[in-house]
Order: C-alpha cells, then sequence, then structure tokens
C-alpha cells in the first residue's frame, strides 16, 4: 500500500474541494493497495471553485456552474475520479470503460456521472452502469474523512483496470433440461441479447440461458465495423470464450431462427433443429437493404454486415476505386475510413446533402464540406442504375444521371428492414413496417415474449410515449436490460434518452434525444470550424441536440431531458446556457 498526502491544491483538487491542502508525505505500506490522503485548512474562495464547475472538457465552451465537483486524482500507481456532491466524497475508476474516456469531463448531475463522449452513465455511490453503452461498471474505492483529512483507499488492480464486472450467478439446474430445451432462450447475439443475459446473471438468476446467433463469432462491437473497418473478430469481442463458459451463458452460432410457435413455446432453426422455451427475447436486428438494380450480383459488391465483410472491403479496397452508395451513417463512416488507402472514393445519395433527414441541411453540407476536403467525390440527387462487370468482378457503376464511375468495390450502404419475416405466422404482433411492437417494459402482445434492439418500436418517454424505431447501440443495451429486468417480474419501464455518435477523419458527432419530425434547427458556434452544437426543435421544444468539438455539451443535455424538464426553443436562440442548470424554462 502506498500513502500519499497532497500539498498542493492545483495539483490534486485544484478548486473543486471548500478546503486548501497543506502537507505531503509519502510511504510505503503495504502491496495491494494504494491510499491518498488529502489534508485541509480553510476555504477556497467562491471564484476559484466555479473555474472547475463542470469539470470541463477542453476550451470550446464555457460551461455553467454545476451542482457538485468532479477531479482526477493520482495515487502513484493509478487515478481515480474523486467527487464531491451533496456534502459527500465519492471514488471511483476516471475512465469509462466502454471506451477509456475521461470521465471528469463528463457531466455530474443527481448521484450519477454521465460519459462525455457516449453517454453512459455510472452511479457515484456503487459505481455501476445506468445507462449505455459499455459493459462494465466502474471500480469503487473507500472514502474516509477524519480530522480535516479525506484518505481515498482503492485496489490497486482496480486503478489499473478501470473497470468492474457485476457479480453474476451461474446456471444450478442444466441437469434438468435436455440440449433442446431451456428456461430463456435468446434470438439474436447483439448489445440487446448480450444484455439481457448479462442482467438476469447479475440479477441471480441461476436457470439455463441460451442464446443463438446466425453469426459465426460470439458477440462483437458491431459499430466497429464500419468505423474500424480491419479490426478482427477477436479484437473486437465483447466478452472473451470464457466469460460465457463462467457464467454458463450457452452461445449457439451460425443458426437462424425460421418459425417462433407460440403455443408450444419452441423456437424452429433453419437447419430443423427446435428449442423450447420458456421465457423467449427476440433480438434478431436488422437486415441490410440490397440494391435491385441491373448487374446486382456482380462480385465484389457488399453490405457490411460482418467481420469478414468489412475485412475484406478494406483489403479489396487498397489502391483501388471505391464506390458508396447510401449517404447513411454506415456508408459515411466506410468512405472516411477508406480514403487515406483507396486511389479514389465516390458516394452516391438520393437527397441533396448527407444526414439532410437526420442533422438537417445545414449540418450535413457541414460535413460534405469535410468530406470533400478528404477528396471523396458526391453525386448527388441520383441512384444507380447499373453495375457493369469484367470477367464476373465489378467494373463499373452506372448512374441514373447518366455519369459512369471507375468503380473496383461498392459497399451498399441505403438502409435497413427488420429481420422480422419469420414472425409473420407467429401471433407476435408486427406493425406494417416490420416492427415488433412492445410496450414499455420490452413485452410484446404474447406473455413471456420479449422483443428488443433494432427490430422493435416502443413508446419514447421524451416523445410523449410515441412509438418509436431507435437503431442504435446505446438503445440496444437499455432495451436488453428491461427486458431482462421483466423476465424477472420487476415492472421496470424503460425512460432512457437516446444517445449516439458517429467518427469521420478522427472527428466525432454527438447526439442525444429524438428528432424525428424536427422543424427548425438553431446553430450555436461556427459550422465552417466544425465546431457547434445544433439544437433540433419541433414547435416550441428542443427534441434533440447535435455537436462537433463541442462536448460534454451533449452529454449536459442529455441530463436535462432525462430529468424530464422541458427545453425551449428560445432557451437556445439567445445564447444563454442557464436552463441548462435548472434556472431556466
Amino acid at each position: 500500500m502506498i500513502l500519499k498526502v497532497f500539498s498542493n491544491l492545483d495539483d490534486v483538487l485544484k478548486c473543486c474541494f471548500p478546503a486548501v491542502i497543506t502537507s505531503l508525505t509519502t510511504y510505503p505500506v503495504d502491496e495491494g493497495t494504494a491510499v491518498a490522503v488529502f489534508g485541509f485548512a480553510g476555504r477556497v474562495h467562491d471564484q476559484h471553485r466555479c473555474a472547475f464547475a463542470w469539470g470541463r472538457a477542453d476550451n470550446t465552451c464555457e460551461p455553467p456552474r454545476a451542482h457538485g465537483r468532479m477531479r482526477e486524482v493520482d495515487l502513484g500507481c493509478g487515478k481515480a475520479l474523486l467527487i464531491k456532491e451533496g456534502g459527500e466524497f465519492y471514488a471511483m475508476g476516471h475512465k469509462c470503460p466502454h471506451y477509456g474516456a475521461p470521465l471528469v469531463k463528463g457531466v455530474l448531475s443527481k448521484g450519477r456521472v454521465r460519459c462525455p463522449w457516449h453517454g453512459a452513465c455510472f452511479n457515484i455511490g456503487t459505481g455501476d452502469i445506468e445507462d449505455f453503452p459499455g459493459l462494465d461498471s466502474l471500480p469503487r474505492f473507500q472514502v474516509k474523512i477524519e480530522k480535516e483529512k479525506v484518505y481515498i483507499r482503492a485496489s490497486k488492480q482496480a486503478l489499473q483496470t478501470q473497470r468492474r464486472t457485476k457479480m453474476m450467478a451461474k446456471c444450478i439446474s442444466l441437469s434438468n433440461y435436455n440440449l433442446s430445451s431451456t428456461n430463456v432462450l435468446i434470438i439474436g447475439a447483439g448489445a440487446a441479447g448480450l444484455v439481457c443475459a448479462e442482467t438476469l446473471r447479475q440479477e441471480g438468476f441461476s436457470d439455463r440461458i441460451v442464446m443463438c446467433t446466425m453469426d459465426r463469432h460470439l458477440p462483437y462491437d458491431r459499430p466497429k465495423l464500419s468505423k474500424s473497418m480491419d479490426s478482427h473478430p477477436e479484437q473486437i469481442a465483447l466478452r472473451p470464450k470464457e466469460f460465457f463458459r463462467t457464467y454458463d451463458i450457452e452461445v449457439l452460432t451460425e443458426m437462424q431462427a425460421a418459425a417462433v410457435d407460440i403455443k408450444n413455446k419452441t423456437a424452429v432453426f433453419k437447419d430443423g433443429f427446435k428449442m423450447e422455451y420458456n421465457k423467449l427475447l427476440i433480438a434478431t436486428g436488422n437486415t441490410p437493404k440490397a440494391l435491385s438494380c441491373k448487374g446486382k450480383e456482380v462480385e465484389n459488391v457488399f453490405n457490411i454486415r460482418t467481420p469478414e465483410d468489412a475485412n475484406r472491403v478494406v483489403k479489396l479496397a487498397t489502391s483501388k476505386n471505391v464506390v458508396i452508395v447510401g449517404a447513411s451513417f454506415l456508408g459515411m463512416e466506410v468512405a472516411a475510413y477508406l480514403t487515406e488507402r483507396a486511389h479514389s472514393v465516390s458516394v452516391v445519395e438520393l437527397e441533396e446533402v448527407p444526414f439532410k433527414k437526420f442533422f438537417g441541411e445545414r449540418v450535413g453540407r457541414a460535413v460534405m464540406k469535410m468530406f470533400e476536403s478528404h477528396r471523396v467525390k458526391f453525386y448527388m440527387q441520383t441512384e444507380v442504375s447499373e453495375l457493369r462487370e469484367q470477367e464476373g468482378k465489378l467494373k463499373e457503376v452506372v448512374l441514373k444521371s447518366g455519369k459512369v464511375l471507375r468503380a473496383d468495390v461498392c459497399v451498399v450502404g441505403i438502409g435497413a428492414v427488420p429481420a422480422t419475416g419469420f414472425l409473420k405466422q407467429s401471433g407476435i404482433n408486427i406493425d406494417s413496417k416490420g416492427f415488433i411492437v412492445v410496450n414499455k417494459m420490452m413485452q410484446t402482445n404474447i406473455p413471456g415474449v420479449f422483443a428488443a434492439g433494432d427490430a422493435v418500436t416502443f413508446p419514447l418517454a421524451l416523445r410523449n410515449n410515441k412509438k418509436v424505431n431507435v437503431p442504435h447501440w446505446q438503445m440496444a443495451h437499455m432495451h436488453g436490460r428491461i427486458a431482462a429486468l421483466n423476465m424477472l417480474a420487476h415492472g421496470t419501464e424503460i425512460s432512457t434518452v437516446p444517445y449516439l455518435w458517429t467518427a469521420m477523419f478522427g472527428k466525432s458527432i454527438r447526439y442525444a434525444g429524438h428528432g424525428e419530425g424536427f422543424d427548425d434547427v438553431v446553430i450555436q458556434g461556427d459550422l465552417d470550424e466544425l465546431k457547434f452544437v445544433a439544437f433540433y426543435t419541433k414547435s416550441d421544444e428542443v427534441v434533440a441536440v447535435a455537436s462537433m468539438n463541442y462536448d460534454p455539451i451533449v452529454s449536459k443535455v442529455a441530463e436535462v431531458l432525462a430529468a424530464g424538464r422541458a427545453i425551449r426553443k428560445r432557451d437556445v436562440e439567445t445564447g444563454d446556457m442557464s436552463w441548462l442548470t435548472g434556472k431556466g424554462s
């Protein structure tokens, strides 16, 4: 153990706590633990305290004063996040377990910290993850106050790993089942399916759990297929093989569901295998749309569905001509990733600018300009009429405008449809677009049958319980958790704020809320400099926010929305951010 007493306020807590540190001493205590001791005397002036009000992310924006304080502290063998809120001190891991974001640059609000990058939330008292993305929680460190000193006691291992997997049960009743029956069957092994299985074990569920997936692989980080295309399956695995063995979560790969018999509680698979269940989660995600033009069968035309697809595209695209059909999130991320590898990258899109329906025309045009500065060529307001081949392989992409593009590889990103065709005769309620309809507890119309992820519509509290489809990574995690809790009859309703991100050329756009049907966009900052906040409004209300180079504004707005507070259009038009602290409407 190492004991440290820090003497310099600037080095340790700067101005986030109401005292001045007075002494510094270091001496060894034992091997496995680090202890930091902060000695205090006197009070910090108000102007010092408010300089660190938000644990600001950078100099891109001046955040308003927060109700709590956060500070990274170095314990010698690793860092901890020291927090003061409501007169109490807390300490826990300082990095988000998802992608390692520094939580000190995030948002502290009402007993939890929200990640500045992707919106995951952690309870400051327990370190438990409360909103997603990511699977692990944070280690929590012991804090003790004695004689005007704050003591932090932390495991060296926890300081180094900066993550904690919750305690989980194991299966104690496998002998009660044959190979073709289980208590919980999960069809789909994406984020929703995996979080459902893990949540069941975390809640003490000790019966059999079986997950079935069309993939060849164990659950993996699907967003990286377009953001980090040369990643191998083992590099993006969400959990190692040993995890599934340890916690008795069985995963059957290359298993495609063909039908569900709700009367006999049986799932039928394409190879004829049948599995009986007591509770069922359907989390099959979506299926990419394919081109319907002449020559669609030609070789080297891809939907990015698996790690093998992504790896193959990177290999084929190197020093070659690439055509991306569809300026979707997937299409634009693939275009950005391939720019430095390919000889040329062209994007074909029906709309006037990329992301017009999602981010609005002005933001879309700024993004388009960024791509053009990286040599990406756009062909807008047109579509593909033909794919031409030479010796069976793609040679040219012909557009309806008459333009002919040289192409050695083509990636199609024109949207997706829910992978629910196998449910058509099941009796499970499917809407006109093929989405599974669920309630706030992720329950379908059939008792014991739940659904989650990209294939569902659910009531979104943020939009007055309007039934929506939110096909994003964070939401799939939360769906899986809510489904698991309600399989166990907890009666938990979903109330999360949608949060997503896209990454292109080393820059990220972060987004929170649900802006479908927005009628105006209020922009603060400079679009040309790619340093902005965009507020999406419907009538007089802000329904979503996006930003680039303005962290942690999206996470802050997400916390306001999560608290159920309305943000009015007039609040964001003036540039006055007092509403962020509850002083506005």
